[in-house]
């Protein structure tokens, strides 16, 4: 957030934090949902990448498309063990999914609140 956006946002009275201060997560907590986005997010650029649609991943995992949908939203009810087996299967090497979780880190969220 830019300095004046936040100077404003401060000056109405708004209190400006990350998302794990507004959530009281802990360090592991925020870590862990980083990395979920970041194969969540992952998954669906592999996905266009290979030219399929939610459709026909879902037929190539056995499940629906809204399951896909789900996953690629990072819902809370996708396990990692989905998503890594998703990528997997779609081909990503070991080395995407560690660009995948990293990539997860730089999106520290900040809120006003």
């Amino acid at each position: 957030m830019k300095k004046t956006k936040r100077t404003k946002l401060e000056a109405a009275g708004w209190a400006v934090g990350s998302v794990q201060e507004f959530l009281g997560l802990s360090d592991a907590e925020a870590a862990l949902i980083e990395m979920k986005l970041g194969l969540s997010r992952s998954l669906r650029a592999r996905r266009q990448k290979c030219g399929l649609s939610q459709v026909q991943l879902a037929e190539r995992l056995q499940s629906s498309q809204s399951r896909v949908a789900k996953m690629e939203a990072g819902d809370p009810s996708v396990s990692m063990d989905l998503l890594v087996n998703s990528l997997l299967l779609l081909g990503a090497t070991a080395m995407d999914l560690a660009k995948a979780i990293r990539g997860g880190e730089k999106g520290k969220g900040r809120y006003a609140a």
